[in-house]
């Protein structure tokens, strides 16, 4: 089972600027993958053109009313499973400015805000465990799991590990091309404490991406996310706290770096990530093949910032 610290990614950023990172990273192969005639095909950008036979046939004659047809083709197709949540519902609306195709399947269904992009998206109402993956998967490039939650140690379990192993084992058996999993950073913590169901739940998931796409799954591993979230009709600004916090973190770093050792020292000093780069950070990985392991904290800011350019 994978660890909480010792795989790394390999992401490929090339408008992005370098950022450090105190994480080692082990790079998996850059092994180039093929999929067969039956599996959707992946070409990240394409312009169609599509030239009428009627307007070859009469080709030569200046009168004719033939037409050339030029159109811009969606090349991805992703399902977002959590899409009307905090995170999910932002990375609904980046694919979505960024021309791409969104299917959300989620317990709460088409979310009540009236933001033009929300009408873009294909909202399904279901529950993960019973979803019928015969709809709701096909023609997809890419799957995205935003699911997790608190509770009880068997509630934790259930959302955090079960239901995205479900998710991942659908993904693979429909020959979907690409996993993304919004995981958790471990905060440095001793491993006495990361046998709770949260962080279990996680652990299992990511095992289960990493082991069924070697080569293609992505796990986002953010500290705290920071964003206006809405909970019951209500807007909480937590970016009222979490945007200054990043920016003082960052700017400490160097002052700070040498207590990254010291365990669970992340709980106060590992930067706040914006929820927008989660979202950004993710389509980077659904268009690039190139982009596949677990993404650090500076990683996810890295790709994000790869797509915002």
């Amino acid at each position: 089972m994978a660890s909480f610290s010792n795989i790394g990614a390999i992401c490929k950023v090339p408008s992005a600027p370098s950022l450090s990172s105190s994480s080692s990273r082990a790079l998996f192969p850059t092994t180039l993958r093929s999929f067969s005639h039956s599996q959707v095909s992946r070409s990240r950008s394409c312009r169609l053109c599509i030239r009428s036979s009627y307007a070859e046939a009469v080709r030569g004659n200046p009168n004719s009313d033939a037409i050339d047809v030029v159109a811009d083709v969606k090349t991805e197709r992703i399902v977002v499973i959590g899409g009307s949540g905090f995170v999910g519902s932002a990375i609904c609306k980046a694919a979505v400015s960024e021309g791409i195709e969104v299917i959300s399947l989620s317990r709460s269904g088409r979310p009540s805000n009236s933001n033009p992009w929300v009408d873009q998206v294909t909202w399904i109402t279901g529950d993960v465990f019973y979803a019928n993956w015969d709809e709701i998967l096909i023609g997809a490039t890419a799957v995205v799991s935003t699911l997790g939650g608190f509770g009880s140690d068997e509630q934790m379990l259930r959302i955090n590990g079960e239901a995205n192993v479900v998710a991942v084992n659908a993904a693979k058996e429909y020959g979907i091309p690409k996993f993304i999993l919004i995981s958790v950073h471990d905060y440095n913590l001793p491993s006495f404490l990361l046998q709770s169901g949260y962080f279990t739940g996680k652990r299992k998931a990511e095992s289960e991406v990493l082991s069924k796409f070697p080569s293609s799954g992505v796990v986002l591993r953010p500290a705290f996310i920071y964003g206006k979230r809405k909970v019951d009709g209500f807007e909480i600004p937590l970016d009222l706290i979490g945007e200054p916090l990043e920016k003082l973190l960052r700017a400490t770093e160097s002052f700070t770096k040498p207590l990254n050792s010291l365990p669970a020292s992340d709980l106060v000093l590992a930067p706040p990530v914006s929820v927008d780069d989660v979202a950004y950070a993710v389509i980077n990985a659904v268009k690039d093949d190139d982009c596949f392991g677990v993404l650090t904290i500076d990683q996810i800011k890295e790709a994000a910032a790869g797509v915002k350019v």
